[in-house]
């Protein structure tokens, strides 16, 4: 069996790569895919966590709590997904990004340190990250939220090096929140490990959320009559589509950030794409691209 970790991050999924696949366990559960519902396993792992200290866990304590996770007898893959599996909300910053995050990996695959693990994450530019962070908080100004850091020294690339460098060997597939809707087949495929052709209710959901009605009957309309050969292809209709009918209020970066002009967002953009540079050139990491 392999654990699989969507380790978020936050606001990058909003749960919606969870629900497409809980949507599909009936499907997926024919492959040897299990998906338990979130209940199942987040309180349950953190507590277990908190209780190992670091240490991994006995035969005994495995054989527990993977009876408490899974109702099957047994799973080729199972798939567990938790944006908190790097940090809650409120300690995301603290000197930089996801300071505790390799720590906190650490400890959960110590739990079932026996069973071969990957992490898969998403990550986004640093100038929308931000503020839709800073709005997960309670009771803060947004001065008090970075608390003295210069988001232009906020990198991903120490995240991932930081995971891979205390989880060795253990594979770590990335790739851009922006992205996601010209990549979600390959997302859900590469995260749940399911079979080429395999159909999947509700896969278009993301689009259905950032593209007009008309859009998206329109982009329907013309796969049934052009069946795509190629997952390039695929993207290609995607995208002019999205083009065309791409809903403003759900693709378009509106920002009211105290003390952030222009030139510091296009400053924290240029520095995000140089850092998924960085993270696409580092061993160990998969990178999903457009």
């Amino acid at each position: 069996m392999r654990i699989v970790y969507h380790l978020g991050a936050h606001c990058t999924d909003d749960e919606r790569l969870l629900r497409c696949l809980l949507k599909n366990r009936q499907v997926l559960g024919a492959q040897g895919i299990v998906v338990p519902g979130p209940a199942r396993y987040r309180s349950l792992l953190r507590d277990t966590a908190i209780t190992l200290k670091g240490q991994a866990a006995n035969r005994d304590t495995q054989a527990l709590v993977l009876e408490q996770i899974m109702e099957e007898d047994g799973a080729e893959r199972l798939v567990l997904s938790w944006d908190n599996f790097l940090s809650f909300p409120q300690w995301v910053l603290k000197d930089r990004l996801y300071p505790a995050a390799a720590e906190r990996v650490r400890a959960f695959t110590q739990i079932f340190p026996e069973i071969d693990a990957e992490f898969h994450l998403a990550i986004r530019n640093p100038a929308s990250f931000l503020p839709d962070l800073f709005a997960k908080q309670r009771d803060k100004s947004f001065e008090q939220f970075m608390d003295g850091i210069d988001p232009q020294d906020l990198h991903w690339s120490e995240v991932v090096e930081d995971v891979l460098k205390n989880n060795p060997g253990v594979p770590l597939t990335v790739w851009c929140d922006e992205d996601t809707p010209l990549i979600w087949p390959e997302v859900l495929r590469v995260v749940s490990g399911h079979a080429e052709g395999t159909v999947l209710e509700d896969s278009d959901d993301l689009l259905h959320h950032i593209m007009s009605p008309e859009g998206v009957a329109r982009m329907n309309a013309y796969l049934e009559t052009h069946p795509v050969q190629t997952i390039a292809q695929r993207r290609r209709i995607v995208s002019a589509f999205l083009d065309k009918f791409a809903l403003p209020d759900r693709v378009e970066m509106e920002l009211d950030v105290p003390g952030w002009t222009e030139k510091m967002v296009t400053t924290l953009t240029a520095n995000y794409h140089a850092d998924v540079a960085r993270i696409r050139a580092m061993p160990g990491v998969t990178f999903l691209s457009a």
